[in-house]
């Protein structure tokens, strides 16, 4: 990836005004005059996104919720729950997966994988036979190679409450939702980029992501996965001199 600008340590949480919505609130700090003149330095092509740690009401699927685990079943590449009051659920409450003509809810690879890390689902390849986490991981790693990276950014955001959806049609990896909207109620807010920190990415390739997210009239975010699977965001925008 491009060196444009260092990353901020992650326990530092610096975001400029327009992006307060990303954090938890937090008391205003009076700012000296160092630490204006600083600011006003700061490049506005690439922003460190620290975002908020989410409270417990925030987490989409709560720890002390006693809810049934729900079988699903490993079908190629989709992972398939017969209808019912527990699928319901998962769609309705967070909006996990897309509904088929035939009554049944779809998963992705990543939500079957994050719901059955949560323990909300057990995922089969037939009535006797059941996936754990590492064995379904790597049959998820042989259909798509990045898989794991993109899985870390995808539990990052929806552990934070954020929604997370595909957004293959707008040339990215996902797109998220701001915390209480739903797909269907508004646009989603960003488009967002996995990658690993030490991957590369040519200035072609920087470039064309920004006008994917620039021609869609969302905010772009590359969400960098270092080898701890912790996550930095870097918003980028385009700037008019």
């Amino acid at each position: 990836m491009p060196k444009i600008a260092k990353k901020t340590p992650k326990k530092t949480k610096t975001l400029n005004k327009s992006k307060k919505n990303l954090l938890v609130p937090q008391k205003s700090v009076k700012k000296s005059k160092s630490d204006k003149l600083l600011a006003s330095q700061e490049s506005e092509v690439l922003i460190n996104v620290t975002l908020g740690e989410a409270s417990e009401a925030e987490v989409v699927l709560d720890a002390n919720s006693k809810k049934e685990v729900l079988d699903s079943f490993f079908a190629g590449e989709r992972i398939l729950l017969e209808k019912s009051d527990g699928a319901n659920d998962l769609y309705n409450q967070s909006r996990f997966g897309i509904w088929l003509e035939d009554g049944r809810l779809q998963l992705s690879l990543l939500e079957a994988l994050f719901l059955l890390e949560k323990n909300r689902v057990r995922i089969l390849t037939s009535p006797k036979r059941e996936l754990n986490f590492e064995k379904f991981l790597k049959k998820a790693k042989k259909l798509e190679p990045t898989f794991w990276i993109r899985y870390v950014v995808f539990k990052d955001m929806r552990t934070r409450g954020y929604i997370v959806k595909t957004a293959l049609k707008f040339g990215a990896d996902f797109r998220i939702y701001d915390r209480g909207v739903k797909p269907g109620e508004d646009h989603a807010r960003w488009v967002v980029y996995p990658v690993h920190e030490g991957s590369t990415l040519t200035w072609y390739e920087f470039a064309a992501k920004n006008r994917v997210a620039h021609s869609t009239k969302k905010r772009l975010l590359m969400g960098v996965v270092d080898d701890e699977n912790d996550v930095t965001y870097y918003e980028i925008r385009w700037m008019r001199p």
